[in-house]
């Protein structure tokens, strides 16, 4: 080698290093999620794009079997960051969780049931399905209950049922008569030979869904971590709408299907219900507080806006971040 080579080759070497040894490190921070789901896509579309190492977070996702735990988990602070909709009663409780954004201004469930089972008035004496108490299903199911004038646990008892797959399990085993599932489920469903009898989205109602929550408290603490989680939030969104086939191969990684009508469901489903710019509803975190407060009567006082913090996604907004991803996603 000659020695000017030599003298390059010893340079970029040390370069590399240097860089590397100055580079800011990885924030290490866990995000949970409560479902294989489709409203669970663009977390994982941010993890295994490296949406969130883009960030400056070496993250580490944590799965929950249903909203419930997921909560818990947030209200206990490990992690510190979930990917639910279900703050709202948490919050009414004296717990610190709040929305700092949303991916969903409706619930996509639909009812499915039996063969048996054709019509809603047929559920009476029956039992439905949900993944668990105060999760998002079960949340949907009393108020689609409530539409047709159907007394939970006296005309129909709720049973939780555990995740997706254990609920088609026990509808097989003929231990629950019906359950609420997404589109991407409900084409699992047909395909075992279950009806589908009621879409929630045909009742028209604004209702807050799933969402990005954390804590009033470590949002204070660590915004800059909070708000680089939101980025790659945000962005996994615009990186969905504008790459449909690489999302649909991470989907069937975390589904663990390839089934083709179920990952065009799924994206088709999210790309459908997800905005681009993901604000909570007020209007939606309103209806949930009218629904709930016979049993909470904490929540005929309660403002949406204590629900929600939506200073980081106005800083975005102001820091031109949306105008960037939709030039970069066109």
């Amino acid at each position: 080698m000659h020695t000017r080579d030599h003298f390059l080759a010893v340079f970029l070497f040390l370069l590399v290093t240097f860089t590397a040894a100055n580079a800011p490190p990885f924030t290490k921070i866990k995000i949970g999620y409560p479902a294989v789901s489709y409203n669970q896509i663009h977390i994982w579309v941010a993890q295994d794009a490296g949406l969130f190492r883009k960030y400056g977070l070496d993250t580490q996702l944590v799965f929950f079997r249903g909203g419930q735990l997921a909560t818990q988990a947030l209200v206990a602070g490990d992690p510190p960051i979930v990917n639910i909709g279900t703050v709202v009663q948490a919050n009414l409780q004296g717990h610190d969780v709040v929305l700092i954004a949303a991916s969903e201004s409706a619930y996509a469930y639909s009812v499915v049931a039996l063969p048996s089972i054709t019509k809603v008035e047929q559920l009476r004496g029956k039992k439905l399905g949900v993944s668990g108490f105060g999760s998002a299903s079960y949340n949907a199911a009393l108020i689609f209950l409530h539409k047709f004038h159907l007394e939970p646990n006296k005309d129909v008892a709720i049973v939780p049922a555990g995740p997706t797959i254990e609920r088609l399990n026990a509808m097989t085993a003929g231990a629950i008569d019906a359950t609420l599932l997404t589109p991407t489920e409900v084409v699992s469903a047909k395909k075992r030979g279950f009806g589908e009898i009621y879409d929630l989205l045909n009742m028209g109602i604004e209702i807050q869904g799933n969402g990005f929550a954390t804590s009033r408290s470590y949002n204070k603490a660590h915004r800059d971590i909070v708000k680089a989680a939101l980025k790659a939030y945000v962005e996994a969104i615009y990186y969905i709408h504008h790459n449909p086939e690489e999302t649909k191969a991470i989907v069937a990684k975390h589904l663990r299907v390839t089934d083709p009508d179920v990952l065009r469901a799924a994206y088709d489903a999210f790309v459908k219900m997800v905005p681009k710019k993901p604000y909570p509803t007020l209007k939606g975190i309103q209806f949930l507080l009218d629904q709930i407060a016979e049993q909470m009567p904490q929540a005929k006082k309660a403002k949406p806006e204590q629900f929600v913090d939506l200073s980081l996604l106005h800083e975005l907004e102001k820091e031109g971040f949306f105008a960037e991803m939709a030039k970069k996603y066109p």
